[in-house]
């Protein structure tokens, strides 16, 4: 064998002169289905149970998903007892689709069969690898070989199990495993061979779900495979085009939108990304995208909290503090630049009255996804006076003045530095009180007096008035200031608040201090 980085042999793209998918834009959301309850399930350390399952499908129809597999009845008795428990119990709404994987093999397709019956809609999933790797090291066949397998129709008392009752509700979906390892052509062939066998018609599609099973090339090598796919089968008007995109290079979310400008309609996705190796495609964070590009993806992420709730608790999985749209820190800024312009955004757009979301740092609303603003700028030593203001009006209502935000923001961080560790909303508020209402020093009332008076106009005016303190020279070796008092000392009332710290300043300035 070759020496490390040089054993592996590179993908090789396909040759296109011309391709259209680069200039097109999404501009609405695929049919979306949902595979935790089949392809999540089987990662887990733990499979969930019937109870946990059940759970998982009412959260997956209350978000919207009008597709989700449930399961591999002839290969799992939990999976049976789970499909017959959603259609004995009325769990499945009118508008939602079922799913169910099976090989095909006359006895798996029988007991499938049995673990469906009663359900009003049903996708069938048939799968088998097509890939030059599989084709060679475990089939030990050709293409031939793999389109008699495609083609085959295994017989069953009553009916044909490749071909599903007519009028029952019923869809064909045939996976090709590995197909961005598969000749382009050897796919299309093989593929069409299919909707031949199926019988597929405009009005009876068959979908045809081209996975990345293992991602080994950049997304837009993926989306030319889908793109000279789609323009070379010929039966393209009797297929629907899915995507099942896997994890494996950290490029999930960007293979599936590629695959979708390159003509896909459909994709097969978990919530948060869970699923085999590095996982399957995250359905929230592809949903969310095409929100934040102004696209209703169709599905309800309103109050993602209690569906990460949900996930965590029945798969046992944890959701990263940096997964996209639900992770606990996603909304959340250290750095001061960043800190400063949210600040400013936030400002702006109470004051613009603008229809449009325009925050820096903030590609979404976190209120659409049910999330608070307070948690969106939090204080460590790396943050910047605009930051420790920001908590300050957000968390207490306190509007500080803009000439206070480095004084005030020099305290914090100076604390900061001292702990070594982030500063809750609280610990800031406790600095400001101990530095601006409770402080006695170094502002200290000691001559003052008021006047008031009543304008022509019925105005009444109040004015301050009093006298700046006094520095003394000491003699001696070197000059230093003799201890004195400052002129003010503020004893505010609560309820001044900010309006309060605006007279001090003002105070100050015309005292001359």
């Amino acid at each position: 064998m070759k020496p490390a980085h040089e054993k592996y042999i590179p993908f090789v793209p396909l040759k296109m002169a011309r391709r259209a998918w680069p200039d097109r834009e999404l501009k609405a959301p695929p049919v979306w289905c949902s595979v935790d309850l089949r392809d999540g399930n089987q990662a887990l350390i733990d499979p969930m149970n019937v109870r946990e399952k059940l759970e998982l499908f009412h959260t997956l129809v209350d978000i919207g998903v009008k597709e989700i597999e449930v399961g591999f009845p002839s290969a799992s008795e939990t999976a049976y007892e789970f499909i017959r428990t959603l259609i004995e119990g009325g769990h499945i709404p009118d508008d939602v689709t079922i799913q169910v994987l099976v090989q095909a093999r006359e006895h798996l397709i029988r007991r499938t069969f049995e673990a469906i019956d009663g359900a009003k809609h049903v996708i069938f999933h048939f799968y088998n690898s097509t890939s030059t790797l599989q084709r060679k090291v475990v089939f030990h066949t050709d293409v031939e070989g793999v389109k008699d397998r495609r083609g085959r129709r295994p017989a069953h008392p009553g009916a044909e199990p490749a071909r599903p009752r007519r009028g029952d509700g019923s869809a064909v979906r045939v996976l090709p495993e590995s197909f961005m390892g598969t000749e382009m052509d050897a796919a299309v062939e093989i593929c069409q061979a299919v909707i031949e066998a199926i019988g597929a018609t405009p009005e009876r599609k068959v979908i045809l779900n081209l996975p990345t099973t293992v991602e080994n090339c950049m997304p837009n090598y993926f989306a030319d495979e889908i793109e000279y796919f789609i323009s070379r089968l010929p039966g393209r008007d009797r297929a629907i085009i899915s995507l099942h995109p896997h994890n494996d290079r950290g490029e999930g979310v960007a293979t599936a939108e590629l695959g979708l400008l390159a003509g896909a309609e459909r994709v097969e996705a978990t919530l948060f990304g869970n699923g085999e190796r590095t996982g399957n495609v995250d359905m929230v964070t592809l949903a969310l995208n095409l929100y934040t590009q102004g696209v209703d993806p169709k599905l309800d992420f309103s109050d993602i909290n209690k569906i990460r709730d949900v996930y965590e608790r029945v798969t046992k999985m944890k959701i990263g503090e940096r997964q996209p749209y639900v992770g606990e820190l996603v909304f959340t800024a250290f750095s001061g630049s960043h800190q400063d312009a949210i600040n400013k955004g936030t400002r702006y757009m109470e004051e613009s009255g603008t229809e449009y979301w325009e925050v820096p740092y903030l590609p979404i609303d976190p209120a659409d996804v049910g999330r608070e603003y307070e948690p969106i700028i939090r204080i460590n030593s790396q943050s910047g006076k605009g930051g420790s203001a920001f908590v300050m009006q957000h968390s207490f209502g306190f509007d500080l003045p803009k000439a206070m935000h480095p004084e005030f923001g020099h305290i914090v961080q100076v604390e900061t530095d001292r702990v070594g560790k982030e500063l809750k909303p609280n610990a800031i508020y406790d600095l400001f009180k101990a530095h601006y209402i409770d402080a006695v020093k170094p502002y200290q009332l000691v001559q003052h007096s008021f006047a008031e008076f009543t304008d022509e106009a019925g105005h009444s005016h109040v004015t301050f008035a009093g006298h700046p303190p006094h520095r003394h020279r000491v003699p001696g070796p070197g000059l230093r200031q003799r201890p004195h008092r400052r002129l003010f000392q503020r004893h505010p009332r609560p309820e001044d608040g900010p309006l309060h710290l605006h007279r001090l300043q003002g105070a100050r300035r015309q005292a001359g201090l």
